[in-house]
C-alpha cells in the first residue's frame, strides 16, 4: 500500500471503471485528470469520513487549547511561524489577530463541515503578509494622500 495518490485520466475511469476503482486499494485517493475541467479527487466514503474526523478532532483540540490556558495563546503565536512562515512579515498585532481568526474560523467551519472559509481566510492573510513583505507595496498602501477623491461609485455603476 502506498500513501501516494494515484493519478489517472478521467477517461480511464469511464472506460475501465472496475480496474480504475480497484486502484483505490493502492492509494487513499485517485486524482482524476480532466481535459475540459478541473481535476477531481476520488476516494471512498469511509476514507472521506476518516479525513473529516481527523480534521475535526485537530480543530477542536486547537480551539480548546487556545482558549483554556492563558499561556496557550502565546504558545500558538510561537508556533505559527513554523506552520505559516509568511506570518513573519505581519506586524505583531496582526499576528495575534490572525491567530484568533484562525481558531475561530476553523471552529465555525468545522461546525458546518465546510473548510472553504478557512482556505479563503488563510489566503487573505497570506496576501496581507505578502503586501507587508514588499516595502514599495506597503508604502503605496499606507501613504496618506490627504485628499478626498469624492464618493466611490457602486460596482454596478462601473459595469
Amino acid at each position: 500500500m502506498s500513501a501516494e495518490n494515484v493519478a489517472v485520466n478521467f477517461s480511464e475511469l469511464v472506460n475501465k471503471n472496475k480496474q480504475t476503482l480497484a486502484r483505490l486499494k493502492e492509494s487513499p485517493r485517485l486524482l482524476l485528470h480532466r481535459r475540459d475541467g478541473e481535476d477531481l479527487v476520488l476516494t471512498t466514503a469511509a476514507r472521506a469520513e476518516q479525513d473529516r474526523t481527523v480534521v475535526s478532532a485537530a480543530t477542536r483540540m486547537l480551539a480548546a487549547m487556545a482558549r483554556r490556558e492563558p499561556g496557550s495563546m502565546e504558545l500558538l503565536l510561537d508556533v505559527l511561524p513554523d506552520a505559516f512562515p509568511w506570518v513573519r512579515f505581519l506586524p505583531e498585532p496582526d499576528v495575534h489577530a490572525f491567530a484568533v481568526e484562525l481558531v475561530d474560523t476553523m471552529r465555525a467551519a468545522d461546525s458546518i463541515n465546510n473548510s472553504a472559509a478557512v482556505a479563503q481566510m488563510l489566503t487573505a492573510w497570506e496576501h496581507t503578509a505578502e503586501a507587508h513583505s514588499d516595502p514599495d507595496v506597503r508604502a503605496a498602501l499606507t501613504v496618506d494622500h490627504e485628499a478626498d477623491y469624492g464618493p466611490v461609485p457602486s460596482p454596478e455603476a462601473i459595469a
